[in-house]
Parts: structure tokens; C-alpha cells; sequence
């Protein structure tokens, strides 16, 4: 082997090492390349707040009458609730959840999640992932389905984990963590 080549395999050796590190940059996510596949591992946490002057889940659709439903069937919320690394709403913000859930069960507080969980942080800027699942949000621990993705969750399937951390039961604001395992292609 040549000088140059030696060198460009050492350079691209220092190259690949400093890629493999940088899936360490965030430290709410964690990568595992197993072959055949990229499992990545995620926590953070949910803010939806529904009151005050400047709220990130508004009521878009409602039906005529809801009196008679215990979690308000037909409610429909459009959302971009921020994504935090931390439950505390001062936490380094690391994305948005965007998309709308509504209200889909009659005899309990049942939500259809339907959002895009885009990131902002690290290299997972520019990825998300998409989210389409029932919510029992009255269950201590929620578990939705992930159908899709884009940039490094493209072609994503997996699962989330929530869990209600704070809840506010007069203005419905809350804070949820999620735990999120979502599996790749190579």
C-alpha cells in the first residue's frame, strides 16, 4: 500500500470514528447499529399547553353536542407543542410536535394522535418521525405506534411510551414523557 492511501484509509478511519461519536452529540437519543437495521432510543417531553395568551393545542372542530361524553367525543385539537429534553418548560428545546388529536371515544378520555415529531437538535435536525395511534391518556403508561419517518427515521417503524408527568386538570395543560424506540434500515 501506497503512502497516500494509507493515509486516506487513517483520515477516513478518524472520519468514521468522529460519525460514530457524533451519535452520542445529544444525550436524549441513542443509536445501536445492529447489521441490518438502526435502533434508535429517544426520550423527552411533550408540552401541551391549552391556555393563556399564547397556546400550542387549539380546539379546531367540535361536535354540536358533547354533553353526554366523559372525554368529549368529537373534539379536535390542532397542535405544535414543543419538545423539550427535559419535563421543566425552560429545557433545552430539541423540536416540535405537529399535527392534530382528537377526542375518539366515547365512554373514556381516548385520543387519536395523528403528529409529525420533528427535531431541531444534533443530528437528528431535519428527522422526524410520525406518529398515528390511539392514546388511552387515562392509562398510567400509553403505548402508539410509529408508521413513517423522514431523514434518519425514514422508512421508521417502532413504538412510543408515554407517560404523564404533570397535568394541570383545570386548563388540561400537561407535560408527558415519552420513551420512543424506533428501528431503521441500514
Amino acid at each position: 500500500m501506497t503512502e497516500p492511501m494509507v493515509t486516506l484509509i487513517f483520515l477516513l478511519f478518524l472520519a468514521t470514528g468522529s460519525l460514530a461519536q457524533t451519535a452520542s452529540d445529544v444525550s436524549w437519543a441513542k443509536r445501536v447499529d445492529t447489521g441490518s437495521q438502526v435502533i434508535t432510543t429517544m426520550q423527552f417531553y411533550f408540552h401541551d399547553t391549552l391556555s393563556g395568551s399564547n397556546p400550542s393545542a387549539i380546539k379546531v372542530a367540535q361536535p354540536q353536542s358533547s354533553a353526554n361524553s366523559l372525554g368529549g367525543f368529537g373534539n379536535l385539537m390542532m397542535v405544535d407543542d414543543p419538545l423539550t429534553e427535559g419535563p421543566d418548560k425552560n429545557s433545552k428545546l430539541i423540536g416540535h410536535a405537529r399535527g392534530m388529536y382528537g377526542s375518539a371515544a366515547q365512554n373514556e378520555l381516548g385520543l387519536i394522535m395523528v403528529l409529525n415529531y420533528g427535531f431541531t437538535d444534533g443530528m437528528y435536525k431535519d428527522s422526524s418521525f410520525s406518529l398515528l395511534s390511539l392514546n388511552p391518556a387515562m392509562q398510567a403508561v400509553r403505548e402508539m405506534t410509529i408508521v413513517g419517518g423522514t431523514g434518519l427515521f425514514r422508512l421508521a417503524r417502532g413504538y412510543a411510551l408515554a407517560q404523564t408527568y404533570w397535568i394541570d386538570p383545570s386548563t388540561g395543560d400537561a407535560i408527558v414523557g415519552y420513551n420512543v424506540t424506533i428501528a431503521t434500515y441500514i
